[in-house]
């Protein structure tokens, strides 16, 4: 009864490990996909010494969607002069006739929106990693489980 009970917490367990990290996977191809469907990619030079190592590939992964994120980060702040979007908005509210704040506050909108998509890849990238994760995890538990119910 018991190495029955222990067989099928097992074969379970790695029923849902093959789940999570086939899920994980798809996951990742997706975010891929969307990333290469964007067309970015990084400056062939003139990027931060940091970021040197990404010039002129294209962004497909997570961590690649969260360097050009700092990037746009970086030109946002240096554009605003470190004023945020909100801030910007507020004095362009200020002073309704002014153009110039007017496209500064549309660069930041639009910098700032990029940037959040981006963020969003990279998380998106990183759950992936954890189901992946969590996958590998519950095969481990119910191999450990199968193999005490062989005993």
């Amino acid at each position: 009864m018991v190495q029955t009970l222990l067989s099928l917490v097992g074969l379970t367990l790695i029923g849902a490990a093959a789940i999570l990290v086939l899920q994980g996977l798809l996951g990742r191809r997706q975010v891929t996909r969307e990333l290469e469907h964007q067309r970015i990619r990084f400056p062939a030079d003139g990027l931060p010494a940091a970021l040197t190592g990404y010039a002129g590939r294209p962004v497909r992964t997570g961590a690649e969607a969260r360097a050009y994120s700092e990037m746009i980060g970086e030109h946002v702040r240096s554009a605003t002069g470190g004023r945020t979007y909100a801030e910007v908005t507020a004095e362009a509210q200020r002073n309704a006739g002014d153009e110039k704040l007017g496209r500064l506050r549309q660069t930041a909108f639009m910098g700032e929106t990029l940037r959040g998509a981006l963020l969003g890849a990279y998380q998106a990238w990183q759950v992936t990693l954890l189901v992946i994760g969590l996958g590998v995890l519950c095969a481990a538990i119910g191999t450990g489980f199968l193999a005490m119910a062989l005993q």
